[in-house]
């Protein structure tokens, strides 16, 4: 038999995350470390699940992330996006419990870009009348 594999690609900020989902018993990996491993806080730990838990596929898939860019915050909103987007090509039907949940939602927060005669995005240089 043919394993078969799921995909899904999420983004948040600048982080992008490509997400695989095999058939296993729920292990999730990124970037080669174990989920425990890689994400310190149990926040985003948490985050990461979510879409699985709701779903209730937590133990039938092995998740395989490669993630880059970004803070670790970001990276974890990109993992999810990810399994999200993977699960739908699973079962179609699971769509309208991830999107009430805003998991199919792209975040669109970017980090403004900086303005010339500015030192930052907004910060002016200090004003002096004399």
């Amino acid at each position: 038999m043919a394993n078969v594999q799921y995909y899904g690609t999420g983004r948040r900020k600048h982080s992008v995350a490509r997400v695989r989902l095999v058939a296993g018993e729920g292990n999730i990996v990124v970037n080669g470390r174990s989920l425990e491993e890689y994400f310190n806080y149990e926040t985003l730990r948490r985050e990461v699940k979510n879409p699985l838990v709701i779903t209730e596929t937590e133990g039938k898939y092995d998740v395989i992330v490669k993630v880059e860019g970004g803070g670790f915050t970001g990276q974890a909103g990109a993992v999810r996006h990810g399994i999200s987007r993977a699960l739908l090509k699973v079962d179609a039907e699971l769509r309208p419990t991830l999107k009430t949940a805003g998991y199919l939602t792209r975040d669109p927060r970017m980090k403004e870009r900086k303005k010339y005669g500015l030192k930052a995005a907004r910060r002016a240089p200090q004003f002096s009348k004399r």
